[in-house]
């Protein structure tokens, strides 16, 4: 069996990153997460994300059963390959890497 390389070169990857910027916010932590995403792949496309400081998450709608969020569920059944979870979930973005 033959493994397309395209495939192989985005198999799913979760990055932990601690930032230390008192009072980080929801824009700085898309940004500095989208940099890190884009390191690995220049058109990485954001799918969804969870700002757990203010209970803020997209996309804003339930699926699947309530074992596991709507948003990851969503950007999982839409090829999300890359997890950037920022301050241990403080922040939390799903990319596909493409």
């Amino acid at each position: 069996m033959r493994v397309d390389p395209d495939l192989a070169r985005y198999a799913p990857e979760n990055v932990k990153l601690t930032v230390e910027e008192p009072g980080l916010e929801f824009g700085r932590a898309k940004e500095i997460a989208t940099r890190e995403a884009r390191q690995r792949a220049p058109n990485a496309m954001l799918l969804s994300w969870n700002d757990r400081k203010r209970g803020e998450f997209y996309p804003k709608f339930e699926c699947g059963g309530r074992q596991r969020p709507g948003w990851i569920i969503f950007a999982e059944s839409r090829g999300g390959n890359l997890t950037v979870d920022i301050n241990d979930g403080e922040y939390t973005f799903i990319y596909l890497m493409m």
